[in-house]
């Protein structure tokens, strides 16, 4: 059972308390008061009648003000703790008009109800209309409460909201980003081998007939193959971006992790690189994560703790590449600018999709550390290809 449902629970329990106490009260005393308990009957019915549609939420309106207020009105102060109650669930609900209605009639009503136990008699309206507005005031007051605390809730669930999705358009952005890289890294391969087919095929009177016949469906192969690759993933270029219409296919070149390096030093950045392997030892995807790693944290560095050195590890070995970047806290009293935190989730989605993991946190006395391993395919070689 979660928080809320226990805190309704309570807020039944007590007003259940609460009620059937000031009913038991007003027929209590007002059998022994009145008449010396000759009207226990009728004044514990009508008690129990207040209470009834008290206690029931279908009947406390506007049933409640109703029968509360003719009760009070004929038995006088024997219903002034009920009719608080009621007051008390009106200003709650903010029935301002039904409230000063019912106190009204109460009041007007109550000159022809039962004498003996009528509020005009030695000032008991004054007493009447103390207690009811101090419940009516309690019940603004709570009123006020319960719907700051349901806005307050309101907004938490819409920041939850809002944040889930930030975080999946991010992991989304992500899926494209990745989607585009291979789109670019099979076009330039399947161009090579279209490439190198087509030369090929122009030497074909010197080529046996089924070798040039394999050629020539091999290179036809892979313009289809280069063609469908456009049409399949060509939707996830940058929006506006011109479609490459010439047919030329830009060769890619992974992220290279040294000239990032290189340029932060040169932008007064201090990092400390060291690698162990070749970038060839891994696979392409392998060091594009690896590229958009270092860069996320060489930017989370300069807005966090700038001109702090960082520390950078990065093993192409296999069995599994490994990349790690820690930097220590900022100087005292350095404003760290605010960052959407959204870069590490799609890090996080692009380093899963390769079957690794992420790690980022504090990593002691105030450093951060960025780590990922990402292990290698089964089969694969040394330079990252597979055997």
């Amino acid at each position: 059972m979660n928080s809320s449902k226990i805190q309704a629970r309570v807020v039944a329990l007590g007003r259940g308390a609460t009620v059937t106490f000031f009913a038991a009260v007003a027929a209590v005393n007002g059998a022994q008061q009145i008449s010396d308990g000759r009207y226990a009957i009728p004044i514990g019915a009508s008690a129990v009648a207040c209470a009834v549609v008290l206690l029931v939420p279908r009947l406390r309106w506007p049933v409640a003000p109703i029968v509360v207020t003719a009760v009070t009105a004929w038995w006088g102060w024997i219903g002034t703790l009920l009719l608080a109650l009621v007051l008390y669930d009106l200003a709650v609900a903010r029935r301002t008009r039904a409230a000063i209605v019912c106190v009204a009639a109460a009041l007007g009503a109550n000159l022809a109800g039962y004498p003996p136990a009528r509020l005009w008699g030695h000032q008991g309206y004054v007493t009447a209309l103390f207690l009811w507005a101090f419940a009516y005031v309690v019940g603004m007051w709570i009123g006020s409460r319960r719907r700051l605390v349901r806005a307050l809730a309101a907004d938490v669930e819409h920041l939850r909201v809002e944040a889930q999705l930030r975080e999946e358009a991010a992991r989304v952005a992500e899926r494209s980003r990745i989607a585009a890289e291979m789109h670019d890294v099979l076009a330039h391969r399947l161009s090579l081998i279209a490439l190198h087919t087509g030369v090929l095929a122009t030497r074909s009177d010197a080529l046996p007939v089924p070798v040039a016949e394999r050629l020539a469906l091999l290179r036809g192969a892979s313009t289809e193959a280069l063609a469908d690759l456009r049409d399949v993933l060509g939707v996830l270029r940058a929006p506006g971006a011109a479609p490459n219409t010439a047919g030329v296919v830009p060769a890619p070149v992974p992220g290279d992790v040294q000239q990032l390096v290189d340029d932060a030093r040169a932008a007064s950045q201090p990092v400390a690189l060291t690698i162990h392997g070749r970038p060839e030892d891994a696979p392409t995807t392998h060091r594009l994560a690896v590229y958009r790693i270092a860069q996320e944290a060489l930017t989370n560095a300069r807005k966090h703790a700038d001109g702090t050195l960082v520390t950078m590890t990065v093993d192409y070995r296999s069995p599994a590449t490994l990349v790690e970047v820690t930097n220590p806290a900022g100087a005292p009293g350095q404003a760290a600018a605010v960052g959407s935190g959204y870069g590490l989730v799609g890090l996080r989605e692009r380093v899963s999709a390769l079957g690794g993991h992420l790690h980022a946190g504090p990593a002691g006395a105030g450093s951060w550390r960025l780590a990922a391993r990402i292990p290698h395919p089964a089969g694969t070689q040394e330079n990252g290809t597979p055997a």
